[in-house]
C-alpha cells in the first residue's frame, strides 16, 4: 500500500504545470488532494479530471502573495479534512531580464511571489503540523536556486532563498523535535507556463531555445511522490532534476 494514500495534500499553483502533473500522480496513489491557484477554470477542470479518474480533490482560489488567504487556505482544509500532512509550495514566476533594465514592478512580484508565498504558507500550515508532530513540507526551488545566470539574478536570488529557507526549516524542526520533513526540490528545464512570464523578448527568445531540452513535469511529480513515499523517519532533503543534456 502506498504511504501516499489517503494523506492530505495543500499544492500551491496547481493550475498548470509541475502543479497540475504532481496532483494528478498524487491523487492516483490516493491522496487527498488541496488545490490552490488564482485560476478557477483551470482548478475546477482538473478537480473534475481527478475525480472522473476515482480521486479525492478540492479546491480553493489563492493568491499565496496574501497571507490572510494562505491563512484561509490552511482553515478550509483544516475544516474539510481535518488535518494536513503535506504541503507542496509549488507556486513561482521567472521573469528575466538583465538588472540594467531596471524592471523594479517584476523584481516586486517575482519576490512577492517565491519567496513570500513559500513564507506564507509555511506560516499558515506548518503550526498546525507541530500540534501534530508530523507533516512534510516539499519547496520548489530550481537549478537557478544553485547556479546564477545572467539576467536571471532576480530569478536566481529568489530561489536561493526558498533553497535557504528548506534548509532552515528543516533545521529549526529537526532540534524541535515535530518529526517534520522537508525537502528541496531544484528541477531544471522543466515544460510549463513559466516562460510566458518572462517579458524581456531577448531574454524570452533565449529561453526558449534553451527549453528545447526540457523534460516533462511529469517527471517532477514522480520525484515529489518519491519523497512523499518514504517511511516517516527518512527525509529526501534535497534532488536536483535536470535534463540528461542540460548542463547549467
Amino acid at each position: 500500500m502506498s504511504n501516499i494514500k489517503d494523506k492530505v495534500v495543500v499544492l500551491t499553483g496547481a493550475s498548470s504545470g509541475i502543479g497540475e502533473s504532481t496532483a494528478k500522480v498524487l491523487a492516483a496513489k490516493g491522496a487527498k488532494l488541496v488545490l490552490a491557484a488564482r485560476r478557477e477554470d483551470r482548478l475546477k477542470s482538473l478537480q473534475d479530471e481527478i475525480q472522473t479518474s476515482g480521486g479525492q480533490a478540492i479546491y480553493k482560489v489563492t493568491d499565496v502573495t496574501s497571507h490572510q488567504q494562505m491563512e484561509e487556505l490552511a482553515a478550509f482544509v483544516l475544516k474539510e479534512f481535518g488535518k494536513i500532512d503535506v504541503l507542496v509550495n509549488n507556486a513561482g514566476i521567472m521573469p528575466q531580464a538583465f538588472l540594467s533594465e531596471n524592471k523594479v514592478d517584476e523584481w516586486d512580484k517575482t519576490i512577492d511571489v517565491n519567496i513570500k508565498g513559500v513564507l506564507y504558507a509555511i506560516s499558515a500550515i506548518v503550526p498546525f503540523m507541530r500540534e501534530r508532530k508530523s507533516g512534510h513540507v516539499i519547496n520548489l526551488s530550481s537549478v537557478a536556486g544553485h547556479n546564477i545566470f545572467p539576467g536571471e539574478t532576480v530569478y536566481c536570488g529568489t530561489k536561493f532563498a526558498v533553497k535557504a529557507i528548506s534548509e532552515g526549516l528543516r533545521q529549526e524542526e529537526a532540534i524541535s523535535d515535530t518529526n517534520i520533513r522537508v525537502t528541496n526540490i531544484s528541477p531544471g528545464a522543466v515544460n510549463s507556463e513559466l516562460l510566458e512570464t518572462t517579458t524581456d523578448p531577448t531574454m524570452k527568445a533565449g529561453l526558449e531555445e534553451f527549453y528545447q531540452v526540457a523534460i516533462d513535469a511529469d517527471n517532477i511529480a514522480r520525484a515529489i511522490a518519491f519523497a512523499i513515499e518514504q517511511p516517516s523517519d527518512i527525509a529526501i532533503n534535497e534532488m536536483i532534476i535536470r535534463p540528461t543534456v542540460q548542463v547549467g
